[in-house]
Parts: structure tokens; sequence; C-alpha cells
């Protein structure tokens, strides 16, 4: 999944079916990319970076299963501090 990609159409305003006809692809394929079910090429990768003034790194950079979204803020509810 590309959740930074999920969170860029989300702050853009654009719906995935007019991200699909913005780039010329077909709405179910762009939506398997979003999910994380096909790897798009560098074409499509660029042009929908391109569609959402976005660096195309950032968007697709994978989403790490167990990472923390913010580190400085690891300790569990309730937990004892570290350290």
């Amino acid at each position: 999944m590309y959740p930074n990609l999920k969170l860029q159409l989300w702050r853009s305003g654009i719906r995935q079916n007019r991200l699909a006809q913005l780039i010329g692809i077909h709405e179910t394929l762009l939506s398997k990319i979003v999910n994380g079910f096909r790897q798009p090429d560098a074409q499509v990768r660029a042009r929908i970076a391109a569609v959402l003034k976005s660096d195309e790194g950032w968007l697709f950079a994978a989403e790490n299963v167990g990472m923390e979204i913010n580190p400085a803020r690891s300790e569990q509810p309730g937990a004892a501090p570290k350290g």
C-alpha cells in the first residue's frame, strides 16, 4: 500500500476516478496501485506525481509494517517511560 499516495489524494481533493482519467489509465488499475496490489511503471508514477504536484519518491514509499509514525511518541499509553 502507498499511504502517502492516499494522503495526497485526500489532500488534493481529487478522487481516484478523476486521477485515473487525468493520467489515462482505468480506474480499477489505479485502485490496485493505490492499495498496493499492482506496481506502477515509471511513466505512470511520473504522471501521478505530476498531477498531484508531489515528489514521486515520497508518494510511492511503500508502507513498512510495524514502523513508528512518530518515534518520539513510541510509548504505549499507561506504559512505564523508557530509560
